[in-house]
């Protein structure tokens, strides 16, 4: 049961996404100013204006009647269906969190935990072949050897599903993240398979309740796929696609992309041929591959690192390496919340430690002390 304050606060985190012309760069702005969504409500039009320069007519929605009965309505729905309302300071996905276009709310259902050890997305056609089916669900069967798993799909027909089911079937912990409200299952006939997933996993979406599946809600789903996992699995794909978007998302997110190989004449497989062709995704051919690629199979490996003494190093230098001299190996997003680096200065200077030779990028986006 939430309390007073909790339900306050998400009340005003609702509204914010009401407010006509306030996106999530704008919205991002004011919550990073005052540090919660009821306090940027409470204060001046003008003190508002100054801050995000927006205009004075898309400034004034923030005290439209109308915007607080929109917000109401839907922390109703909320409260009546035990749903989680998830933003940036309250439980909110953290690898989502770090990607410049994650939405400010989200709303879920489930069991989950959605900041899981390794998250894998597993994506593709909606028209697999036997090939396809056969793949994913090997794959699958092969993560249950892996401590602390999620498997995030978009419960869309063929490939998604497959994933999902056979999660369900092995106990394997996974969440569908929707292109519409919670008050509805699109397509209908995973209505089963949804209600199971919320039993060890979840169902999530960054749309309120009332929203449609509509064509141009699935790409906005996708970018969520992508953002809150480690890697990006793409097993089946046409030229063109919704899982071909996936994969380039979680490639500009700088996460990992793995693709099955298939016959270069089977229309299936030229996406996935095309994106090892181009280096966007690593070539896998099972989870043990996937592992390697990730780094996972290492996990149990005694760790014995001693301690080096560097002279001459930046600050910024510095900071990397008394983390990596912590661990056997370390994650890129662990030196990006450790050092307090900007994601561009964390790289220009991992790039800078590689030259030196001191350090080593391995697959996974991991790295450790030469």
């Amino acid at each position: 049961m939430l309390r007073g304050e909790e339900q306050e606060e998400i009340f005003y985190q609702l509204a914010l996404t009401y407010v006509p012309g306030i996106g999530t760069k704008t919205g991002r702005v004011l919550l990073e100013h005052f540090g919660n969504a009821v306090t940027i409500f409470k204060r001046p039009i003008k003190e508002l204006n100054n801050i995000c320069k927006i205009g004075e007519t898309k400034i004034k929605g923030f005290k439209d009647e109308e915007v607080l009965k929109k917000a109401e309505r839907e922390l109703a729905f909320v409260l009546k269906n035990d749903l989680d309302a998830l933003y940036h300071n309250h439980n909110f996905p953290k690898r989502l969190s770090n990607c410049s276009d994650a939405p400010l709310l989200l709303f879920y259902k489930g069991n989950a935990n959605l900041d899981a050890a390794k998250v894998v997305a597993i994506v593709g056609t909606r028209k697999n072949t036997d090939y396809g089916h056969k793949l994913c669900e090997e794959l699958v069967e092969g993560l249950r050897s892996l401590e602390n798993v999620l498997v995030v799909s978009g419960l869309a027909f063929g490939i998604d599903a497959i994933a999902h089911k056979r999660c369900v079937q092995l106990g394997i912990p996974t969440v569908g993240v929707l292109g519409h409200g919670l008050d509805r299952v699109y397509p209908y006939i995973h209505k089963e398979l949804a209600e199971q997933m919320t039993e060890n996993g979840g169902l999530l979406t960054e749309f309120p309740s009332e929203t449609l599946p509509d064509r141009t809600n699935f790409p906005m789903r996708n970018r969520i796929v992508a953002g809150m996992s480690d890697v990006t699995v793409v097993v089946e794909s046409q030229a063109a696609g919704g899982a071909l978007i996936t994969a380039h998302m979680a490639s500009g997110y700088n996460r990992e992309v793995a693709a099955f190989p298939g016959r270069v004449n089977d229309c299936k497989s030229i996406g996935c041929n095309e994106l090892i062709r181009t280096n966007i995704a690593g070539m896998i051919t099972n989870a043990e591959d996937l592992a390697e690629m990730m780094n996972w199979n290492n996990e149990g490996r005694p760790k014995a690192v001693q301690k080096q003494l560097f002279i001459n190093l930046t600050i910024d230098e510095q900071k990397i390496v008394d983390l990596l001299q912590t661990k056997d190996s370390v994650h890129a997003d662990e030196l990006f919340y450790g050092t307090g680096l900007a994601n561009s200065q964390l790289a220009a200077t991992l790039l800078q430690l590689e030259m030196q030779g001191l350090i080593k990028a391995l697959p996974g986006k991991l790295y450790r002390m030469y």
